[in-house]
């Protein structure tokens, strides 16, 4: 029996979705091979749409609870279900799945992108039970399609998006109940997802479908069930007319695009992903920089918060581009098995590898020609801004440059503390932003004297911190880059100062003797003492999140500070740790991260 498409209809969908991908997760990680097996896009599917179903639970529970313990309307439920799939999805299959719903939540719910109410419109508004349900659901395949190409730098057809122009395209000739649109899509999707291995040669070769694609065609089934009332005839195979299992790579074939989750023999290393709090116009701005650091490039999101993935050489590059936009965080770095490696082994000083890390320069003469001395195996420089800091470091094994008040380090400094390091490998923290470029030029240098380099671009001491935290010798120089740089750029910051003028900032006019408490860089709050200013630019920053709050206590700021703020966090926030430094920074009383 049809069932009308509301807010349980969503639920119920949104179940049936994620119990048919947790059947297939495994069929579509096998199928993976579009543009390399990396066999994740199964696993990518179903973490994308658990985190849109908790979501609608949540809001079903949140209406529940309430003092009028009303039932989410569809408006509340579709927009729950995009915004869910937004900070939950992974990979590229899941970030556009994630654009998907965005563009489905759009029309469903009221007030949709071309002014008209969504499905299921209450009685009185104008809307036909049934018939509006039927074109709203057309309207909101049609505006996901349209989203998701946006979406996606370069679209490459036979993927999951040509999959979702099928569904779109048949659900516009499907005459009916908003049951029997959903049906048609499903099969229309279903019928194109057969057509993939015709599309792309690497899935021809394979003898597969499209695994982002077969993962679409399962959630189109599962809305397909919930309005209807009835299963829909199983997927077609995932390998028509062979048995064979998928082929374990592309022959370097380079493509880019839509479907896969993983990165051709000889393209990027690495797969970055971030949630990321900007506006459009920077947006827009940071697709032009990432488009021309990698491939697989999705943006999806809008309203100010956006999910960002690319495949780039680059990891802290790609990150840094987001810093520069506005405020990345669960920033996830992914090493491609063996392709960096491959890279740096494979040949000449033409044929670099990754960006953030130069090929091996093990067995670099010296300038007189005979070996240099022996040097150990990796090394981390850090540039700090107090003695407490550089102690803090010198106990981590890292070598530190302590900055002095309106005297910073010049590049010559940076590559002095490189060579003290005696290290053929190292990471360079310099913990400002406005040290970035002299890092740059250190390491440009140093890479000239046969040392290889990566500048992680840590804006704060508290992201150094962080990154220092995580570094493991042990492992390999790219991976232990790659995880300090997420470190890093999963740690906000915060600095307390004393205004010494009057002047306009982001939050206000703020006098002489002010305190300012700066987030990220820009000033946010202005108070006038400077526990309670730090109490408050707290509670901003753990009401995103948080699971650890460290402060560095400046030169003169007096112990009971530091136990006021460390009660005010145990008592206000429930589960996050804090850890406190004597940085002795003589500038700012307080540094704060939040990891």
């Amino acid at each position: 029996m049809p069932h009308t498409l509301d807010a349980d209809a969503v639920r119920t969908w949104c179940g049936l979705a994620l119990d048919a991908l947790g059947r297939a997760r495994a069929d579509i990680d096998a199928i993976n091979v579009y543009p390399v097996a990396d066999g994740d896009t199964g696993t990518n599917l179903y973490l994308t749409v658990e985190s849109a179903a908790r979501a609608v639970d949540a809001a079903f529970d949140g209406h529940a609870t309430s003092a009028a313990a009303s039932r989410p309307t569809l408006a509340d439920v579709v927009r729950a279900m995009a915004h869910g799939a937004l900070i939950g999805a992974r990979g590229n299959s899941g970030t556009i799945l994630a654009q998907l719903l965005r563009g489905m939540a759009d029309v469903l719910a009221d007030g949709g992108p071309d002014g008209t109410r969504g499905a299921g419109a209450a009685p009185g508004t104008g809307a036909a039970p049934g018939t509006d349900e039927a074109d709203g659901l057309r309207r909101a395949l049609r505006r996901a399609v349209d989203l998701a190409y946006l979406a996606v730098a370069h679209p490459v057809e036979g993927t999951v998006l040509t999959v979702a122009v099928a569904a779109a395209e048949s659900a516009e000739r499907a005459t009916g109940d908003a049951a029997t649109v959903a049906r048609a899509a499903y099969e229309g999707a279903r019928t194109a997802l057969q057509a993939t291995p015709g599309q792309l040669d690497v899935l021809a070769r394979a003898g597969v479908v499209d695994a982002g694609g077969y993962g679409l065609v399962t959630v189109l089934g599962g809305l397909a069930q919930a309005l209807s009332g009835e299963a829909p005839a199983a997927p077609a195979p995932a390998r028509p007319g062979r048995d064979a299992p998928a082929s374990t790579g592309t022959s370097g074939q380079d493509l880019a695009g839509c479907s896969a989750d993983g990165a051709p023999d000889g393209g990027p290393a690495f797969e970055v992903i971030y949630l990321l709090e900007a506006g459009d116009t920077a947006v827009t701005a940071l697709r032009e920089r990432l488009d021309s650091l990698g491939d697989s490039l999705v943006v999806v999101g809008g309203d100010g918060l956006w999910n960002v993935h690319v495949h780039v050489d680059d990891a802290g590059a790609a990150v840094e581009a987001g810093v520069q936009a506005g405020r990345p965080y669960r920033i996830r770095i992914t090493h491609f098995g063996g392709a960096a490696d491959r890279k740096a082994g494979s040949g000449g000083p033409d044929r670099p590898g990754p960006a953030v890390v130069l090929p091996d320069q093990a067995g670099v003469q010296g300038p007189t020609g005979g070996p240099r001395a022996e040097r150990a195996p990796r090394a981390v420089v850090a540039v700090v801004p107090g003695d407490g800091l550089a102690a803090l470091c010198a106990e981590a094994g890292a070598t530190a440059v302590a900055t002095r008040p309106g005297e910073p380090p010049a590049s010559g400094e940076l590559v002095d503390a490189v060579r003290r390091a005696r290290a053929r490998e190292v990471v360079l923290l310099p913990n400002d932003t406005e040290l970035h470029h002299t890092a740059a030029a250190a390491a440009a240098q140093a890479r000239a004297e046969g040392v290889r380099v990566a500048v992680i671009p840590t804006r704060s001491a508290v992201q150094g911190i962080a990154a220092l935290a995580v570094h493991e010798p042990g492992r390999s120089f790219d991976e232990d880059v790659v995880a300090m740089t997420s470190a890093a750029g999963a740690t906000r910051y915060a600095e307390l100062a004393v205004a010494e003028r009057q002047s306009w900032t982001m939050a206000g006019v703020c006098q002489a003797g002010d305190v300012l408490g700066m987030i990220d860089g820009d000033v946010a709050v202005i108070g006038s003492e400077l526990a309670a200013t730090a109490e408050t630019v707290l509670d901003r920053m753990l009401a995103s999140g948080g699971e650890m709050v460290t402060l560095v206590l400046g030169a003169d700021l007096p112990e009971e500070v530091a136990e006021r703020l460390e009660r005010h966090v145990r008592e206000g926030h429930f589960a996050v740790d804090t850890v406190v430094y004597h940085g002795g920074q003589p500038t700012a009383p307080l540094i704060i991260g939040i990891e």
